[in-house]
């Protein structure tokens, strides 16, 4: 998949003038160099008064990118949840509080996120957590099955069982199937 790119202000001019000769949007996309909808997409949000313009066209893209770019949480929000976390709230309290009390809410996550962010530029947020272990997020249970506790290596067994001369020295294994409804048990 192809990382989408913005359109320079020189594919702007150059849009303009393959329109201005009446060429088509598919093969304006392929002259600059474009997916045809990124054409049309432009052309659709960057009409002034006076038909598509390049310099307006750039202008308002920066615009839109820079309303964008506000962030959603704001900085006195943050100072709240920082003097929180130093009176040793956790975050999932912190969360769970700012939803009660009708503030901005944030994720727990996001407070994690900035905990760390903040330890990784030299803050000391992260030593007001209770758990000072890094923590880490999970993506599904690990199976443990076909694990014995305490097992002991075939290789560190006594010599005499390979005899096999005395009772409990002989060995099975078994396979059980899919769903439980075959198995097969083979010694050795």
């Amino acid at each position: 998949m192809k990382k989408y790119k913005q359109l320079t202000l020189e594919q702007r001019y150059q849009i303009y003038a393959l329109m201005k000769a009446g060429i088509n949007l598919v093969q304006i996309a392929g002259n600059i160099g474009a997916h045809k909808s990124t054409i049309s997409r432009d052309l659709r949000r960057n009409v002034s008064q006076r038909g598509y313009r390049p310099q307006f066209a750039m202008r308002k893209a920066f615009e839109r990118r820079k309303e964008k770019a506000k962030p959603r949480i704001t900085s006195g929000c943050w100072v709240e949840i920082e003097s929180d976390i130093k009176e040793e709230l956790s975050p999932e309290q912190i969360s769970g509080k700012r939803a009660l009390n009708g503030g901005q809410t944030v994720s727990h996550e996001w407070i994690y996120q900035h905990i760390y962010r903040d330890k990784a530029n030299g803050g000391s947020l992260y030593k007001h957590l209770r758990c000072q272990k890094k923590r880490r997020k999970r993506y599904g249970a690990y199976s443990k099955r076909g694990q014995l506790v305490n097992q002991i290596s075939i290789d560190e067994r006594p010599i005499i069982v390979d005899q096999k001369s005395r009772i409990g020295d002989w060995e099975a294994d078994t396979v059980i199937g899919k769903g439980h409804h075959q198995a097969i048990a083979g010694d050795s």
